[in-house]
């Protein structure tokens, strides 16, 4: 495709105060350093649906949504036209201390791509600086394209960990980043793995994705259900009556009551990874975190290395987009795939900004 066959405007996803709605925008232009991008596929977020309803500490309406985004390169800086990329979506400075240390994740002047930025992947056409943009495999069909952002954020959180094999784990929330993780976690070769939802449907998702129990996350002895279901297979001296703790708790949801509960499974001697992104301050009992040497860890977005990482677990099959892809919309009809992101019955659901896209199918 050559930058003379791009049309003056294009479609645009704006999420506003009174809803999901497409508009006709002009089409982009790359800048020194940027690409122009034709959007193939782009994924509905979380964040992106909690944006819509205020319950997101970092984005304000109205905002351009799409930063699980998959496409070819059109023109621009440094890339040949056509070539198959993803985006890393944050925008760092690259010049800051965080930056210059190679944690450009933590730029203190960070933006980012499809949150906080006035562009964002739900569009026909985005631009971005080539610098963040990854490679998609040939043999990666679109739909399994979109998985890559999402599935570096648990690798990430893992690396943040210290790793899991041998280890036990437990996973707060059964939305998509917990299944990601429970997926990762058993391929870096967990241990055990223990997964809490509120909905029986999820607890019955978790387990045929994986996972070696599935506790009600409602339950009032939810955290010694956990401990009992980390020890089962493992010598009695070592679980006890309270059964065992989790050597890592990764809360995927990060609400008052989860993080009480990861600390709980934690204690004692373990990690807590807060890896969903918290709709307001939460209080920590301070005196078991300090007296049971818990250890909280915050995990922000990823770095290049888990891109490249989350694209090789792709390749091998540890996460398919038969599995996760559960819903694919046109672009135009994005306000019905936000409605059907949220609504909880879905995993992942894909908008399709061209017609014939590899790898979709209709919406479920």
């Amino acid at each position: 495709m050559s930058v003379e066959s791009v049309p003056a405007t294009m479609h645009r996803v704006m999420g506003t105060a009174d809803g999901v709605r497409v508009v006709e925008v002009p089409t982009p232009v790359p800048g020194p350093g940027e690409v122009l991008v034709r959007t193939a596929v782009a994924g509905i977020c979380g964040s992106d649906t909690h944006a819509l309803h205020g319950r997101h500490p970092f984005i304000t309406l109205p905002y351009a949504p799409g930063h699980e985004v998959a496409g070819r390169v059109v023109a621009g800086d440094g890339r040949p036209a056509g070539q198959r990329v993803t985006v890393e979506p944050f925008l760092p400075c690259w010049d800051c201390k965080q930056c210059r240390a190679g944690r450009q994740n933590l730029c203190e002047r960070l933006g980012f791509f499809g949150c906080a930025h006035d562009q964002g992947g739900m569009a026909e056409y985005f631009t971005v600086d080539a610098r963040r943009l990854h490679v998609v495999p040939d043999e990666l069909d679109w739909a399994t394209a979109a998985l890559i952002e999402p599935l570096a954020t648990p690798v990430h959180a893992i690396r943040l960990a210290g790793g899991v094999r041998d280890r036990t784990v437990a996973i707060l929330g059964a939305g998509t980043i917990g299944l990601l993780l429970l997926r990762v976690a058993r391929a870096h070769g967990a241990r055990r793995i223990v997964l809490t939802a509120r909905s029986a449907a999820n607890r019955d998702r978790a387990l045929r994705f994986g996972a070696d129990a599935a506790v009600d996350a409602t339950a009032p002895d939810a955290i010694d259900r956990v401990r009992r279901a980390l020890a089962e297979g493992t010598p009695s001296a070592r679980g006890g009556a309270s059964g065992e703790s989790a050597d890592v708790v990764f809360d995927c949801v990060a609400e008052q009551d989860t993080l009480l509960q990861a600390i709980g499974m934690a204690d004692k001697g373990g990690t807590v990874v807060v890896v969903g992104v918290p709709p307001g301050d939460v209080s920590v009992p301070l005196p078991v975190v300090q007296d049971s040497q818990i250890r909280i860890q915050g995990s922000a977005t990823y770095l290049p290395e888990d891109f490249a990482d989350a694209i090789e677990l792709l390749r091998a099959g540890t996460v398919t987009a038969a599995e996760f892809v559960t819903a694919v919309w046109p672009l135009a009809e994005a306000a019905g795939a936000f409605r059907d992101a949220a609504g909880g019955g879905q995993i992942k659901v894909l908008l399709a900004a061209e017609p014939g896209v590899a790898g979709s199918r209709p919406a479920a």
